[in-house]
Parts: C-alpha cells; sequence; structure tokens
C-alpha cells in the first residue's frame, strides 16, 4: 500500500474517531463490523484508544457465514435474537457508550436467498433492538456509521477494472466522499457541518406545512407536523457532546406527518437491502400509508419490507440533498444507502427521529405517534431524487414556494 493511501486511511479513521463519534475521555466503545475489514477496525481501536477510550468492544459478523445461515440453518431459526446481545447493546447505551457500525457488505450477499428468511431475520433484531434504536433516534447517544473496502463490493461498483484494482479504487472513492483526502478532513467537516446548517436554519424560519414533490414518475405530498425541526450534519447527544451519525452526509431531515403522505413516488436508484438490490420501484400512499408497491427487481423483499410492521406502511424521514451534491457529481453508484443517499432526495420507511420534533427527544413513544411521528421496528431509507425533481415548500396560509428547481437548492 502506498504512503498516500496509509496517509488517508489514518486521517479517516482519525474523522471517524473524533468527528463520528467524537470519542470522549473514559468512553466505551461498541463497533460492528465485517471480519473482511479487521485491519481498518484495529486502526480504528488504535485511534479510540488513543484518544481517551476506556474499552474498545468489537462485534464482528463473517459474510461467508451469515450466507451459510441463510442457506443451512432451520427455518424457525430465524425468528430468534440473542437475548445477550440485545442486553449489551441496551447496557452500553445505559452507559453512555459510543456506537460506531462500519458497513462493508456486498450489495448481493443474499442473492437467492428465500425472502422469508431475510425478512423473519430483520424482524426479529428489529422486534429485539427497539429500546437501543430509541436511545439512537432521540439523540440520547452518539453513534456514527462509515464504511471499508471489500472485495465484493469494491467488484460491484468498479466491474470494468481488475481483481487488484477494484479495492483500491473503491478505498479511494470512499476518501473523496468522506474527504478523508484533503489535508484537513477535521476542519474540512467542520465547515462542511455549518454549510448544512445553514440550509436547516432557513428552512425552520419557514416552518412550511407541506411539500409537494414533482418528477418523472413522482407527484408526492407531504404534511410536516407542528413543532417540526430540520437537521443536518453534526448532532448533540443527551451529554451535550457532537457526533456526525453519517461519514459521509449530504443532507438535511425531518419527519412527515405520519397520515399526511399522499400521492406516488418512484426511486431513481437501487436499494441495496437484506443482501439483495431493490431497483426501479413505486410507492403509493394514501393518508400516509402504503398502499400499493411496484418493483421491477426485489418487488417481493420490498413487499416483506414494508410488511415488517404496522408502521413500516409509513415514512419516518424526508431527507433533501441536491443532485449536484459531491456524491452525485462523482457519477458513482455505490450500491450502498450510507453513499447513495447522499446523492438523492431521498425518504426513509418506518420509525421517525425524536429529536425532528420540538420537545421530541424527551416524549414517550406513545406521545410522538400523537405527535404525528410514526413508530416501527425498522428505518430504511431509499432514494427518489434527481436533476428533474421540483419541490414545492407550502406555507400555513397555501402559499408555494420553491425549496428545489431541477434538483438544486432554490434559495
Amino acid at each position: 500500500m502506498s504512503t498516500v493511501f496509509e496517509k488517508n486511511l489514518l486521517k479517516y479513521a482519525e474523522l471517524a474517531v473524533k468527528i463520528g463519534v467524537n470519542i470522549q475521555k473514559d468512553q466505551f466503545l461498541f463497533i460492528q463490523a465485517s471480519t473482511e475489514v479487521a485491519p481498518f477496525v484495529r486502526l480504528i481501536t488504535k485511534v479510540a484508544y488513543e484518544n481517551g477510550a476506556r474499552q474498545v468492544f468489537v462485534d464482528f459478523t463473517d459474510d461467508e457465514i451469515a450466507r451459510l445461515r441463510y442457506e443451512l440453518a432451520p427455518e424457525d431459526s430465524f425468528e430468534f435474537f440473542p437475548e445477550w446481545k440485545k442486553h449489551e447493546r441496551e447496557w452500553l447505551a445505559e452507559q453512555g457508550a459510543a456506537f460506531m457500525s462500519i458497513v462493508s457488505q456486498s450489495p448481493d450477499l443474499l442473492k437467492g436467498i428465500d425472502t422469508k428468511r431475510i425478512a423473519a431475520t430483520q424482524k426479529a433484531a428489529g422486534t429485539a433492538l427497539n429500546k437501543y434504536r430509541q436511545y439512537v433516534q432521540s439523540d440520547k447517544i452518539s453513534w456514527t456509521v462509515v464504511a471499508a473496502a471489500s472485495q465484493d463490493w469494491a467488484a460491484k461498483v468498479f466491474p470494468e477494472l481488475s481483481a487488484d484494482e477494484q479495492v483500491n479504487a473503491l478505498w479511494n472513492a470512499i476518501f473523496k466522499a468522506t474527504r478523508a483526502d484533503l489535508a484537513n478532513p477535521v476542519e474540512a467537516w467542520k465547515n462542511h457541518d455549518d454549510a448544512l446548517h445553514a440550509k436547516v436554519d432557513y428552512l425552520n424560519d419557514k416552518k412550511y406545512a407541506k411539500l409537494h414533490y414533482i418528477a418523472p414518475g413522482t407527484d408526492l405530498t407531504i404534511e410536516l407536523p407542528k413543532g417540526h425541526l430540520w437537521c443536518g450534519a453534526g448532532s448533540v447527544n443527551e451529554r451535550g457532546h457532537e457526533f456526525m451519525a453519517n461519514m459521509p452526509t449530504e443532507e438535511v431531515f425531518t419527519v412527515p406527518h405520519q397520515k399526511g403522505v399522499n400521492g406516488y413516488v418512484s426511486s431513481t436508484k437501487p436499494l441495496s437491502y437484506g443482501g439483495n438490490i431493490i431497483d426501479n420501484f413505486k410507492l403509493t400512499f394514501e393518508e400516509g400509508r402504503i398502499v400499493k408497491v411496484e418493483a421491477e427487481q426485489g418487488e417481493e423483499i420490498l413487499k416483506q419490507l414494508v410488511e415488517t410492521d404496522e408502521g413500516a406502511h409509513y415514512l419516518g424521514e424526508v431527507a433533501l440533498v441536491p443532485h449536484e451534491s459531491p456524491i452525485s457529481a462523482s457519477g458513482l453508484l455505490f450500491f450502498n444507502t450510507l453513499f447513495d443517499e447522499n446523492a438523492s432526495n431521498h425518504f426513509a420507511i418506518g420509525s421517525a427521529y425524536a429529536f425532528c420534533l420540538e420537545g421530541g427527544k424527551t416524549m414517550s413513544s406513545e406521545d410522538l405517534l400523537a405527535n404525528g411521528l410514526n413508530q416501527s421496528i425498522t428505518h430504511v431509507d431509499f432514494m427518489v431524487g434527481s436533476g428533474e425533481m421540483n419541490i414545492d415548500g407550502i406555507t400555513a396560509e397555501g402559499q408555494k414556494e420553491p425549496v428545489f428547481r431541477n434538483g438544486n437548492w432554490a434559495f
């Protein structure tokens, strides 16, 4: 590996630790990652200890072993989630631990697997980790999602390159998307955070009652709940420590009113979900609820996602990303939501973020629901933006104002 690569990898690890989870002295760090990217996990661990971590816990998974389970395990085993893994997350969260997910999975890992097995696994994990998810979605803890290049993922993104070149090309794309290739990436992230918050402040001042999306295959109106808050980039946990939940991130986002979504929306990028690709799909909504699901690829697994629970029939997030964002401008399709959602306007099926509502961080689930925020054991983003999308903000008085024109900010 070149000296340039090693320098960028170290800067990336420092970003994940210092800006992503913003590790504090004597804080626990929990890392979830694949064995294939163990060298990067070791580097993250080293940087975390150097910056004061008390102890680093690593939950390794192995893609081949995961595939073998789906192929060979008994049918009823997919409804099981280990109780000790549930308690581990909850206990660490209660101790104020930081959580880091390092994504690297092949988008086609579970291609050909019975979708009922995948759906059962997702539901079991979602149910078991519901309390932990509430910690995440109310900003009680610091958490971040970053990526590491694996061979199978790199082959999907760069099929035209030789096997030796693919992983290196994906790493370089990750460095560029996360600003790790810059001379001072930490400073660059602070400036980026400020730029996104300028958009957040404008939208929060406007307090639009609705958003209306128009694009090829899309005509959708979304009501925003009273007291909704736009957020973007950095967050603050309940102990007052800043963190960056996604690296990269180019979005500003809020919550829709659970029952206030009407019309239809079409995807503009493939969705990698449950080790499968879902592509060219369309969702139709009536009074917030998904009433029709159509997809050219992966329709069955998309339908099962929507059937995860009642809340999976509704949206939990509305996110705005300009078509001219750096990741979109790269022309790369990552087949990974962490990156592709930051190249496109997107929505999320499932649970809503409590911190996107005034006072929401301290509300009960029942109070959040009463205020229009959807509840679910799942949260899955999907991409809908393009250079042909226009979005209007509609005031409480019914006046329309441009928010997006031709895929980009109109203000």
